[in-house]
């Protein structure tokens, strides 16, 4: 009898141990896996907003004669505003001292926000470059920015 009450004590406390082994391995799992998830959400957050400017871009005639092009564009919020700062990069292929004047249209063509600020650069620069747009001006996703 006290050898099987002694079997019976071994098997359970291997069992025990087994189980909590099997308990941690499934948290440690169940973990990496939320955190790989979470990581790969906050990527697709991050891809998702940067996806949202599918704005068509327009350089008037005379910026381009000046030399004047884009690469990468974002919007951004200022303070207390939501989405009213195009940060544009801008290149350049020649000397410019300048105003410019941005405007954004939406889906329809109606303009709805305006903003002038002069632009200097030299020949073979390129920099980002900050519009801010009045704080209620929300610039959309799509639509169409001008330079003139």
């Amino acid at each position: 009898m006290k050898q099987l009450l002694i079997l019976l004590t071994a098997t359970v406390l291997c069992s025990c141990n087994w189980a909590k082994q099997k308990a941690k391995s499934t948290v440690n799992k169940t973990g990496e896996v939320v955190a790989k998830a979470g990581a790969e959400f906050a990527d697709g957050v991050a891809k998702g907003v940067e996806k949202t400017f599918r704005n068509e871009v327009v350089f008037s005639g005379g910026l381009k004669e000046a030399g004047l092009s884009a690469g990468k564009m974002t919007i951004t919020s200022a303070d207390s505003a939501t989405d009213n700062v195009l940060t544009a990069y801008l290149i350049f292929d020649k000397d410019i001292d300048r105003q410019i004047t941005v405007k954004v249209f939406n889906e329809e063509g109606k303009e709805y926000g305006r903003v002038r600020q002069t632009v200097q650069a030299q020949k073979g620069d390129a920099k980002y470059i900050d519009f801010v747009f009045d704080k209620r001006t929300n610039i959309d996703g799509k639509g169409k920015v001008v330079f003139e």
